[in-house]
């Protein structure tokens, strides 16, 4: 019998992607045992202000020079699933990739503030949630209301290794601190998003061809 393909579910905003995102993703790989993870980059987070936002393309992009030459997959398949909030993306994609096995990973600061999202305890019952730890965070995420409800649910990574979980389930990664933002690089370098390279893209999970632009202006 084929065992399902172990597959973690990182989104966010990538406003840009950085090395931290590599790194953290590459983390929760081995401690969870993971064969791959998939970044999808947001559309648009109804949490988070529009100014200062670059382009989902430009997103994109960033996202796919940080994933090379790594088992990450970069996708914008909320845009072709048609989904704004991420209970509907979770659910939609357990459907449409039964044969996977997804885990939904996250940073403390979404922890924090998890008890605002939509449905929030039906994506924690949909499938196990890795919550990794960050710099500043974790006073408010273990504060946090969702906290509170998701503490009765804690595995250790290695029993999610073992496989021996079901939803809902949580499991808290804790690692050398990595201090990188994308809100620094932002400051730091305002223009970033103009000096992406250039041609056709392809979603890597759907493989269609994505954007109708040459570059992300």
């Amino acid at each position: 019998m084929k065992l399902a393909k172990r597959t973690g579910l990182l989104g966010g905003s990538f406003n840009p992607a950085h090395g931290g995102h590599r790194r953290i993703t590459q983390f929760a790989m081995a401690a969870l045992g993971l064969d791959e993870v998939w970044w999808l980059v947001s559309p648009g987070n109804p949490l988070k202000p529009r100014d200062g936002m670059a382009s989902h393309e430009a997103r994109y992009r960033s996202a796919l020079r940080q994933a090379r030459r790594a088992p990450i997959r970069v996708t914008t398949i909320e845009t072709a699933l048609r989904t704004r909030y991420t209970i509907d993306t979770l659910r939609l994609l357990k459907r449409r990739y039964p044969a996977r096995e997804f885990v939904w990973l996250m940073g403390a600061d979404n922890l924090a503030q998890f008890h605002r999202w939509k449905a929030w305890r039906d994506i924690a019952r949909t499938m196990p949630i890795a919550v990794i730890a960050r710099p500043g965070y974790e006073g408010a995420a273990v504060a946090s209301p969702a906290m509170a409800w998701l503490e009765r649910y804690r595995i250790a990574p290695a029993t999610f290794r073992r496989g021996e979980w079901s939803a809902p389930s949580l499991v808290n990664l804790r690692f050398d601190p990595d201090s990188r933002s994308a809100t620094a690089i932002r400051r730091g370098d305002p223009e970033w998003a103009r000096r992406l390279p250039t041609g056709p893209l392809f979603d890597q999970v759907t493989h269609r061809r994505i954007f109708d632009s040459q570059g992300p202006a």
